[in-house]
């Protein structure tokens, strides 16, 4: 029997010809990731264990994104602790204040992770790289700070689902709406521990934000990771970012697969996850008249140069209706730097939106953007469980930058065909 992606990728990664699903294997890493609110628990381990070098200086990512600028003196002391540690053992990928992006977004752009690599996170949504053809997945931090130390992890190879992608979007749906369609398909469990593997005809029709932001939330269906099959378009985008060799991996024509789904993504139209858990979707014009107090247009999900564009394009020449709060979050210093070229932030700013630094802090409830008790929000992040961003009587509706955008101008759910 032959092998999917992402087990080639680890087979090739632990020296053995073959592996199956099931078999538990200990890998080479590529990159080991943490952010300003996991790092600092795996340096306590790596210290507890005794640890006294690094595998890799290069080999290892620092991105302080979750409360930076510092909103209080207990982020100041974890951002120091990461910027002690980084500096001792001279990480070369440390980002903070000034440099720092949210980091699903930051890495691909800086060419930080490739095709074929093998990636672990202490932070569940690692899976975003998956987009390039990498095997990448999230990880506690006690696995970060033996992987900080060894450069190998453990796993066990998962079983995979494939999705053959066929067709072309229709306009103003996205990869958003794709992702949110098949969770709302197979539930927040249906592709528990599994691979979600992505391929087919309709694959060039994807952007690559696109695959970045489905990739993203293939944890919100419970999956070890998602990839998508390298295609030109994956290719084109490493070039100028990655300067080394990267290798391609390709699924053998008898893999094998738990489930395979064909979704043709021009039956796919704006789709919206209600409370409390992102596989509860509904079709927006089926949601009728939701009023809301604010919208979140960013994260590691949509917070990439479509993302802004898209809502740009919806917001220019509006304005943000008056009870509603907006916030625009740019993902790294490029786009907000690119947004700000392409007249983006001044359309956002005319509008009425507030637009802020890099920064995770809405979509965990951590800063920029805290929900009240009762307020409903429409967020283009990835989780809307109960108090995921304020008080737990709030509620969290998810959805693309477009739909996202209108709905602060119309202040309630709604879609930019509503504005015409």
């Amino acid at each position: 029997m032959g092998m999917t992606m992402t087990q080639k990728i680890l087979a090739d990664h632990c020296g053995l010809e073959s592996v199956k699903a099931g078999q538990l294997i200990n890998c080479r890493l590529d990159m080991v990731l943490g952010n300003d609110v996991t790092t600092p628990v795996a340096i306590n381990e790596f210290n507890k264990f005794g640890f006294t070098s690094v595998f890799d200086k290069e080999k290892i990512s620092m991105v302080m994104d979750h409360f930076t600028p510092n909103k209080d003196i207990k982020a100041a002391g974890l951002t120091k602790c990461c910027r002690d540690f980084a500096g001792e053992y001279k990480i070369k990928n440390y980002f903070d204040v000034g440099t720092v992006g949210i980091e699903h977004a930051l890495l691909p752009e800086q060419g930080i992770v490739a095709s074929g690599d093998v990636i672990i996170g202490a932070d569940s949504h690692t899976c975003t790289y998956g987009a390039l053809g990498a095997f990448s997945t999230g990880v506690g931090s006690t696995d970060m700070a033996a992987g900080m130390a060894t450069g190998m992890a453990w796993f066990k190879v998962p079983a995979a689902i494939k999705f053959n992608l066929t067709g072309k979007l229709k306009p103003y749906v996205s990869g958003k709406d794709v992702i949110l369609h098949i969770i709302g398909m197979i539930g927040v469990d249906g592709a528990l521990y599994k691979s979600m593997e992505f391929s087919g005809e309709g694959l060039p029709n994807l952007s690559m934000d696109d695959r970045f932001t489905m990739a993203n939330m293939a944890i919100e269906a419970g999956a070890k990771n998602g990839i998508f099959e390298v295609d030109d378009k994956t290719i084109e985008y490493q070039k100028g970012r990655v300067n080394r060799e990267y290798k391609i991996y390709k699924a053998d024509d008898d893999a094998e697969y738990e489930k395979v789904y064909d979704i043709d993504l021009s039956e796919i139209g704006m789709t919206v996850a209600c409370p409390h858990l992102p596989e509860n979707t509904r079709p927006v014009e089926e949601l009728g008249d939701i009023e809301i107090d604010q919208v979140v247009i960013g994260s590691c999900t949509n917070g990439r140069i479509e993302d802004m564009r898209a809502a740009a394009e919806v917001l220019k020449g509006k304005k943000v209706a008056s009870r509603v709060r907006c916030i625009v979050i740019p993902a790294t210093q490029q786009i907000y730097l690119d947004a700000m070229k392409e007249g983006l932030l001044e359309i956002f700013i005319n509008a009425g939106c507030a637009v802020s630094t890099p920064t995770c802090g809405p979509c965990l409830g951590g800063h920029m953007g805290i929900l009240a008790a009762g307020e409903k929000a429409v967020s283009t992040t990835n989780r809307n469980f109960v108090g995921r961003m304020g008080d737990v009587t709030s509620e969290i509706y998810l959805s693309s930058p477009a739909v996202a955008a209108a709905s602060a101008v119309l202040g309630r759910i709604g879609s930019p065909y509503d504005l015409k």
